[in-house]
């Protein structure tokens, strides 16, 4: 069975970091795209971050100079360092890729179970 699963979240105070962790398993043939989005309560879930299989990465503008994206391809993990985080990006972040099971198989997009963020002011 093939799923993502994200660690790395908690509690952190304003101007601190965390690095979350997503992890791809089971019968993985590739990986296309990889990111991370996040959901505050009350909010629609946002883009957070993606980078693409060749290591091409776009941000969300709240994010940017303050988030990095990185993936190990050998690990089928995708990473996201948060540094000098504010109470704002307190949410739910989920991991989000693109799977492929085999050579002759179309990709598939999967979703992770979602880590908690908690920024305090």
């Amino acid at each position: 069975q093939v799923q993502l699963v994200e660690s790395g979240g908690g509690l952190v105070q304003a101007g601190g970091s965390l690095r979350l962790s997503c992890a791809a398993s089971g019968s993985i043939f590739s990986i296309n795209g990889m990111g991370w989005y996040r959901q505050a309560p009350g909010k629609q879930r946002e883009l957070v971050a993606v980078i693409t299989s060749d290591g091409s990465t776009n941000y969300a503008d709240s994010v940017k100079g303050r988030f990095t994206i990185s993936r190990d391809n050998a690990k089928n993990t995708v990473y996201l360092q948060m540094n000098s985080l504010k109470p704002e990006d307190t949410a739910v972040y989920y991991c989000n890729a693109g799977l492929v099971g085999s050579r002759w198989s179309p990709s598939y997009e999967f979703w992770g179970q979602g880590t908690q963020v908690t920024v305090s002011s």
